[in-house]
């Protein structure tokens, strides 16, 4: 399996996905016309840009070899920001999760992330 993919999912998100089988993305998703991934190298910089001090996440790793060619390699932000970043042109099918946990805050107000995210 290749390495995970990983967004981070309000919970309440996630349980309609849940009910709907598939997770069409935030309203931020939306707007973009893509969901919006992380390797897990990205993962901490990405949590600290877009969902600081925000509660009730969960982080939700899917495999990417099992998104197919919906699945770019992507600049962000207009290239501004270094590297490229998963971005999923669809909904992404819960049979592609391989991965849901809680992503609580610590005391200082960031999140906790798993061990394997570095």
């Amino acid at each position: 399996m290749d390495e995970l993919i990983y967004t981070m999912v309000r919970a309440a998100d996630w349980r309609q996905a849940e009910a709907a089988g598939a997770y069409a993305g935030s309203e931020d998703d939306r707007r973009d016309g893509f969901l919006h991934f992380s390797a897990a190298g990205q993962l901490r910089a990405s949590a600290a840009k877009h969902r600081a001090g925000e509660r009730d996440l969960l982080l939700v790793g899917a495999d990417p070899a099992a998104l197919g060619a919906a699945l770019r390699w992507e600049p962000a932000a207009g290239g501004r920001r270094p590297g490229l970043f998963p971005h999923l042109y669809g909904d992404l099918p819960l049979s592609a999760v391989r991965l849901v946990v809680p992503l609580p805050l610590g005391a200082d107000g960031a999140h906790l992330f798993p061990p394997e995210i570095p």
